[in-house]
């Protein structure tokens, strides 16, 4: 461990501040560039977003064109770095402004003179009102407390909630954590109490301190709505209800024949009563609805855009929420001013020689990331690029048993990139294709050898897994012993234990836990 922290120590010693900020761009999805964006032009006030009515054509790169390597990169950054090194005997302005500011217009934009605002939208993120704890904090009021001890046990017992709507804390700990923080003295038993008035609160079930307490609650408020329910359903909540709180663990690994005999229950009774449970919510604050108790819609921004034009893929990155960015009018002209006062043989002051050195700073900053950006866009456009090449069949017919075995080091052979810089570029990023939006890391997968000699995908051996599941007789759901022996005759060459592997992937339980009634 010691020789490989050593090892990315030194690596990061060699690379010049551009290339670790390339770097930290190339993690960053669409999403959140924009952002990243906003935060460098608040930190720089020399780099701006760029005020054309028409921008240029959204980035459509030349997927020939290579890319420097790392080294060459370092090597230039080093060279420039010495270049325009500051100091009072070899700085000249005028040089500065001829090399790096007259010709150089150090913008960069993604969209074309052709580009029309109408024809695209910013993705807008969508706000969130309220948090869930402030919602459960807002129906205090309607717990009937009786004073302001009770209603700071309430508060703390809240907030003690987990994101899944769940109280992990013990009432002791809870009355501990009173008397440190609000110096107040508890009772285990008053914890309680009012824990028992907030699990009637909404969302149904919150408050509770495991899964079988939260299907409990949630089977008992129904129940008290009893008038409002037909005789069969009250039947079958009143089944569950005593099933979940007797025969939980009976209930949880499927034991049907075992709680038809506990309860005297007949097929249908007991089918009545496990549709009433599986209705329940097992995670109750993922039920909270924010502000309009609308559900926010939760979008995903694809990085790239991948279309069928007459059997012609056609590749498109998206930079639709990315600004157009360019170095700041106003610190070029206070370079000019400054150029001409010493033109007129004016000795610039010593603090005007550090206002220079500021200026010059923020200018070559925002150059950087000017260039870091541009060079982001390129990397993304032609690893995907090279990855749509590879899968093309996928990318024209939309059947994933056409997914080719893809890994990292395919993509670097062909791009000419690291395998690291494809690997920052696959996580965490998305394509939209006419069958969807899918991770870029789905693309890749091992090979597996079938009996007949062909390479295959893993992926194709998941989707033909998945078809296998779907179709099984849920009253007899298939082992894993059984599914290696189907894929075995279809003539995929697989472990039972790959088997299994799979599966859990695929997040499919295991075999006693997918029967049904």
């Amino acid at each position: 461990m010691k020789t490989s922290l050593g090892q990315r120590q030194l690596l990061l010693q060699k690379l010049s501040p551009q290339q670790i900020q390339l770097m930290k761009l190339l993690q960053i999805p669409t999403a959140l560039l924009e952002q990243r964006i906003k935060e460098e032009m608040e930190e720089n006030p020399a780099l701006e977003e760029t005020d054309d009515e028409f921008p240029e054509e959204q980035a459509d790169f030349d997927t020939n064109t290579d890319a420097a390597s790392a080294e060459d990169a370092a090597a230039n950054s080093e060279a420039e770095s010495e270049e325009t090194q500051y100091s009072d005997e070899n700085f000249d302005l005028d040089d500065y402004l001829n090399g790096y500011m007259e010709d150089d217009p150090a913008s960069y934009k993604e969209r074309g003179d052709s580009y029309q605002p109408e024809e695209e939208e910013k993705t807008m993120p969508v706000a969130i009102e309220n948090s869930f704890h402030e919602y459960l904090e807002q129906q205090i009021g309607l717990l009937n407390l009786t004073d302001e001890k009770e209603k700071i046990i309430a508060l703390q017992i809240i907030g003690s909630i987990d994101e899944d709507g769940y109280l992990r804390r013990e009432p002791y700990a809870i009355a501990d954590d009173l008397l440190f923080s609000q110096n107040l003295m508890v009772e285990e038993k008053e914890v309680i109490d009012i824990l028992k008035k907030i699990q009637r609160m909404d969302p149904p079930g919150i408050g509770a301190r495991d899964l079988q307490e939260c299907l409990y609650i949630q089977l008992q408020l129904r129940i008290e709505q009893g008038e409002e329910l037909e005789d069969e359903e009250l039947i079958a909540l009143k089944a569950a209800s005593k099933i979940i709180l007797r025969q939980f663990e009976a209930f949880s690994k499927r034991h049907y024949d075992k709680l038809q005999r506990q309860f005297n229950l007949s097929e249908k009774q007991l089918k009545a009563a496990y549709h009433e449970i599986m209705k329940l919510n097992p995670k109750p604050a993922s039920g909270y609805i924010a502000g309009s108790m609308e559900r926010s819609s939760q979008y995903i921004i694809p990085d790239f855009i991948v279309l069928n034009r007459d059997g012609e893929l056609e590749l498109t990155l998206n930079v639709r929420n990315a600004p157009d960015l360019r170095i700041s009018d106003s610190f070029r002209d206070m370079l000019r001013g400054y150029n001409d006062q010493r033109r007129l043989n004016q000795k610039l002051t010593r603090s005007q020689k550090e206002t220079v050195q500021f200026i010059r700073q923020k200018i070559e900053s925002a150059r950087w990331f000017i260039d870091a950006i541009r060079q982001r866009h390129e990397t993304m456009y032609k690893s995907m690029y090279a990855i749509m090449d590879y899968q093309t069949e996928y990318f024209l017919s939309g059947d994933e048993k056409k997914i080719r075995p893809m890994i990292l080091q395919d993509i670097a052979d062909r791009t000419g990139l690291d395998v690291s810089t494809v690997s920052r570029v696959a996580n965490s990023k998305y394509v939209q294709t006419e069958f969807g939006t899918r991770r870029l890391k789905e693309f890749f997968s091992e090979a597996l050898q079938t009996s007949d000699g062909e390479e295959v995908s893993t992926l194709e051996v998941k989707k033909i897994l998945t078809e296998i599941i779907a179709a099984e007789d849920k009253r007899k759901p298939l082992s894993d012993d059984k599914l290696t022996q189907l894929l075995q005759e279809k003539g995929y060459n697989i472990a039972r234990r790959t088997v299994a592997k799979y599966r859990e992937q695929l997040n499919v339980s295991k075999a006693s836990l997918r029967k049904q009634m």
